[in-house]
């Protein structure tokens, strides 16, 4: 049985933060239930690329979950949610602040048939303050918070971060996380609560070390500048001869002396403290007269934090996440195919055994199976 079987989830949200938060929960055992509008359903169902039906995006994200298409601006379709309200468990949304009121959907009316509801909100910037009706995406929220500005590129070719930083590690994480403890909390006083996730908060942690460098000194990090944006020789990206990449995170002493050793990097250099800058550009001509593959052979079994770096194909296919299991769980579409689903942060001792394939809902596929009337 996995840990959170029994429970009712609501999922009023759309695109990435709000679905990708009950994923998890409905991996952990969780019955889902997607709210859509009538006809065309959510943006993320006719994004690029298409997998059957809907987009291969939606399919990874709503896989496992229930569907029921509802236009909630109708007062008889916002009625014939009312059993589900009263017995949901988790409900989450994702619109901007004071829309689930007009549509009467509010914390406070929820809570009134449901005062065991946890009622769980994802915005940009939260329920209140100057900023809570700004229109946003992830790039705006990163920009917004100084995380972009810390390693964007140059004037000339900015740099778009390759992960959705805020709508992941500062929306759908702390949601589920949130959630999890709101659900602990209720097992004691039998009440439900409001949860107020705001993506631009969140994202404050993951820049921790920068914070701490500018309230201790005042002296605040700039673009590339510092030791974790590439801005020394320890932690930085070299070219190899044939245009891989080489990672190198040799931060702690011992992985840095291993790392000299194995490049042959001059003993004068070898200091970095003493002119980084003409140590980083040695170590680049180094790296750049060898290949990816003799950097990869030559940091083989040796303890350097170093690594080449691969494309996404090539790290699916890598032996070691093959061990783990990581991509044992399938999702199949409405023809039939499949694909390996989505991983997830959930343990292997909460989710089910990987089993049969599991798809995303069709646009108002239970309707008949969950609302009144």
């Amino acid at each position: 049985m996995r840990p959170l079987e029994g429970l009712l989830v609501l999922d009023f949200s759309t695109l990435l933060p709000g679905p990708l938060a009950s994923l998890l929960l409905a991996e952990a055992g969780a019955e889902v239930i997607k709210i859509e509008r009538p006809g065309r359903g959510e943006e993320m169902r006719h994004h690029a690329p298409a997998w059957g039906r809907d987009s291969v995006n939606f399919a990874l994200l709503n896989r496992g979950k229930k569907g029921i298409a509802l236009d909630l601006k109708d007062a008889a379709g916002r009625r014939s949610l009312q059993p589900l309200l009263e017995r949901c468990d988790v409900l989450i949304e994702q619109f901007r602040p004071g829309v689930m009121a007009k549509l009467g959907l509010d914390y406070d009316a929820v809570a009134a048939i449901n005062p065991r509801v946890i009622y769980c909100s994802i915005t940009g910037y939260g329920q209140d303050g100057p900023k809570r009706d700004v229109a946003g995406h992830d790039l705006n929220y990163i920009g917004d918070t100084g995380l972009l500005g810390l390693s964007m590129g140059g004037p000339s070719q900015g740099v778009v971060p390759p992960a959705l930083v805020a709508d992941i590690a500062g929306g759908a994480y702390p949601a589920v996380i949130n959630i999890l403890l709101a659900l602990l909390e209720r097992g004691g006083t039998g009440r439900g609560c409001r949860l107020d996730v705001a993506m631009t908060d969140n994202l404050f942690p993951l820049m921790y070390w920068a914070i701490g460098s500018g309230l201790a000194t005042g002296r605040w990090p700039g673009n590339g500048t510092e030791l974790l944006t590439g801005g020394g020789p320890r932690y930085h990206l070299y070219t190899t001869r044939d245009g891989g990449m080489v990672a190198t995170a040799s931060l702690e002493q011992k992985f840095w002396e291993t790392f000299c050793d194995l490049i042959g990097l001059e003993p004068a250099l070898r200091d970095d403290t003493r002119d980084p800058a003409r140590t980083a550009q040695r170590i680049a001509e180094i790296i750049a007269a060898e290949s990816a593959d003799y950097w990869r052979g030559r940091f083989a079994g040796k303890d350097c934090c170093c690594s080449v770096v691969v494309d996404l194909r090539q790290a699916m296919s890598d032996p070691h996440f093959t061990a783990r299991g990581l991509f044992r769980h399938v999702v199949t579409n409405e023809q039939g195919a499949t694909l390996p689903a989505l991983p997830v942060p959930v343990d292997a001792a909460f989710r089910a055994a990987p089993g049969e394939p599991l798809a995303a809902p069709a646009l108002g596929a239970h309707n008949g199976e969950y609302l009144a009337g």
